[in-house]
């Protein structure tokens, strides 16, 4: 482990001064279960961890039924995926949340550091992506507001700039008649890394798809979304035939590499078969509704 510095902060100014101070080695602590290990291994040079989990704004969570969700961004998976309100409007978060690491990790790890870690293969952000995410950041300049579709821009890189910090993460009510889903396919039971995950959000009236949307985990430089498996359902009934040329845009859309995982062959065959399979739990779950 690389000799570094610990702080404490109490507030969201105090945690950008922080940052800021520490300069470029300094990193937010809101989990640690990624950034301590990259620390350990000295994958990533810091000198200064500023700990936030003491911050009320960061570790709050709010739902309201017409404003929607709110999650701090250090808030811990368990009390995320625990949440009824969670399950009933968003068991795609609550089904990528519930997955990440085992029960001790869960304890520490949170959607704002899984987003902050912009991991390829990271499992929540492609549910937060299909439900229309906004990660509220500060920063030395204020404060803005970046989409959860448009924050990574490389594997472990993303739009923030120095001295920058997620602060919560938001998501709207869904419409009326509205479902989301997520699933992943990996080689053992548990506690391993996505070879591919696939989300999906869509509204339906009656048997026509009204919007869509669709993100692929793990088989691109980022979290990728599918606008073509959206224009294959929208406008149209759901059927078998309607469902499989969604997939098979999936499959189209996937720029996966070979790796100790999976297969270039293996991971377009599973983009295809996750978002059948997301389509339809996303359909019952609108139909539940």
């Amino acid at each position: 482990m690389q000799a570094l510095r610990y702080a404490r902060a109490t507030s969201i100014d105090e945690a950008v001064r922080m940052l800021r101070e520490g300069g470029e080695t300094s990193r937010i602590l809101a989990g640690g279960t990624d950034v301590i290990v990259q620390a350990r291994e000295r994958r990533r040079v810091i000198d200064l961890f500023v700990d936030i989990k003491h911050i009320s704004d960061v570790m709050t969570m709010e739902y309201d039924a017409q404003r929607g969700l709110t999650v701090g961004a250090a808030v811990p998976l368990y009390q995320i995926y625990g949440d009824a309100n969670v399950q009933r409007v968003y068991p795609a978060l609550r089904a990528a949340a519930h997955v990440i690491g085992g029960k001790a990790i869960q304890g520490r790890a949170s959607l704002g550091g899984n987003l902050g870690n912009a991991s390829p293969a990271a499992d929540s952000i492609p549910a937060m992506m299909v439900l229309d995410g906004v990660a509220q950041v500060a920063g030395p300049n204020g404060r803005r507001e970046v989409r959860v579709d448009a924050f990574c821009t490389a594997p472990g890189r993303s739009v923030l700039q120095p001295g920058e910090f997620i602060v919560s993460l938001h998501f709207a009510q869904p419409a009326a008649h509205s479902g989301n889903a997520w699933e992943r396919f990996i080689p053992r039971n548990e506690m391993d890394i996505a070879v591919v995950n696939a989300a999906c959000a869509l509204t339906i009236e009656g048997d026509v798809v009204t919007a869509a949307r669709f993100s692929l985990g793990a088989v691109a430089a980022t979290p990728l979304m599918v606008p073509l498996a959206a224009e294959a359902l929208v406008g149209r009934r759901l059927t078998d035939e309607t469902i499989a040329a969604a997939g098979a845009a999936a499959k189209e859309t996937a720029t996966p590499i070979d790796d100790m995982r999976g297969t270039v062959k293996q991971r377009k065959h599973l983009a295809d078969v996750l978002v059948q399979r997301v389509i339809r739990a996303a359909v019952e779950h609108a139909r539940a509704n």
